[in-house]
């Protein structure tokens, strides 16, 4: 994650190619419901910005206003309707002809593969990325006209990076491969 970007802009063939790639996330059923807003007009991604509390809290901590400063925001939505409406035709119904229950909610594990490979193929590309979390979901789907059976889950933050504030969280360190992995049994 970086928190601060230069301002060059980014070549709208390099963001498609972001785009072409995180297509091929997994998805329950393949049911694709993701969707992407891009936004690179300076108000709007000032608005973003107000909305993802960056003058309330990353710029006025420590950090820089990575969210209406970086050349290119994506919004990351999906929609939970899709995978229901996906699961209710004929070759994913049950025996009795009723939808699977949901232990899981799938779609938004698949919205996180969709993110990372967009974060990989942005650092792969050379350019930065991080990520907020979408807390003020009927403002932005107000904001951008998103339809209401989507659910903007995030903000990407794309560009170069510049010289970064490093987060404090990061002194914890990573935890030891030993205690995150398990074979055979827990």
């Amino acid at each position: 994650m970086v928190r601060n970007f230069r301002p060059d802009p980014i070549r709208a063939d390099l963001i498609n190619s972001l785009f072409e790639l995180a297509l091929h996330a997994p998805s329950a059923g393949f049911s694709q419901g993701w969707a992407f807003v891009v936004v690179t007009e300076h108000e709007l991604k000032k608005k973003i910005g107000e909305l993802q509390g960056e003058l309330d809290y990353y710029a006025s901590s420590r950090f820089h206003k990575f969210v209406s400063e970086a050349p290119v925001l994506v919004v990351a939505c999906i929609s939970e309707k899709i995978y229901h409406d996906r699961y209710r035709e004929p070759d994913k119904l049950n025996e009795d002809g009723t939808e699977i229950e949901w232990p899981t909610p799938y779609w938004f594990f698949d919205i996180g593969c969709a993110c990372m490979l967009i974060f990989l193929a942005a650092v792969n590309k050379g350019l930065a990325a991080a990520f907020t979390g979408v807390f003020r979901v009927d403002q932005m789907k107000q904001l951008l006209g998103i339809p209401n059976h989507f659910h903007p889950v995030g903000v990407l933050s794309l560009g170069y990076a510049a010289a970064d504030v490093k987060s404090s969280s990061l002194k914890r360190g990573r935890r030891p491969i030993k205690e995150v992995v398990h074979y055979e049994h827990w």
